[in-house]
């Protein structure tokens, strides 16, 4: 009976750190910087498919000039743009590869403090209030870990606050209980 009473006076609250993190500047900021660095990825993989697209068209043309006087000729200079079109393709692979390994390394370097930044301020908040649970309500995290919820402190607002957010984006749909 005590251990119930115990566990009756604890308080649950929410946060919804996708609001929180939509409206944090750092957060806005690094993804710019991960979206400018996409591009540039992007564009330095695009001048190797033109490439690539240019060699494919030069040894199409090539071919259709094969006739029995320069066959052996042309045979040669083909097998040579194939290996060269296979080269090429595999670099075009492999920086394909580098660039989302780049990505996924920069939005870690990116994301990372932000993430402590406001799991510092969650923690704070919820000391502050008296709050043995907070779960976030995010849909992108999973949101629905806890299946139903009414009532309890939303303390998103209060850790925005803490983080010195003004600004209000879109609030992201609510969960469906």
């Amino acid at each position: 009976f005590t251990a119930n009473m115990a566990n009756a006076q604890q308080k649950i609250g929410h946060v919804n750190s996708e609001e929180v993190f939509a409206n944090l500047p750092e957060s806005k900021t690094a993804q710019t910087t991960l979206e400018n660095l996409s591009k540039t990825k992007q564009a330095e993989i695009d001048v190797m498919i033109k490439e690539y697209q240019s060699k494919l068209t030069a040894a199409q043309a090539k071919e259709k000039t094969r006739s029995e006087a320069n066959k052996e000729t042309v045979d040669k200079e083909l097998q040579t743009a194939a290996t060269e079109l296979q080269d090429l393709q595999k670099r075009i692979g492999d920086a394909q590869t580098k660039a989302q390994q780049d990505l996924g390394t920069k939005q870690g370097e990116l994301f990372q403090p932000i993430q402590c930044k406001v799991a510092t301020a969650i923690s704070a908040i919820a000391k502050e209030k008296g709050l043995a649970y907070v779960f976030d309500i995010a849909n992108g995290q999973g949101g629905n870990n806890l299946v139903f919820w009414e009532g309890g402190d939303d303390i998103t607002a209060a850790v925005k606050t803490k983080l010195g957010i003004t600004a209000t984006a879109a609030k992201p749909a609510a969960p469906k209980k």
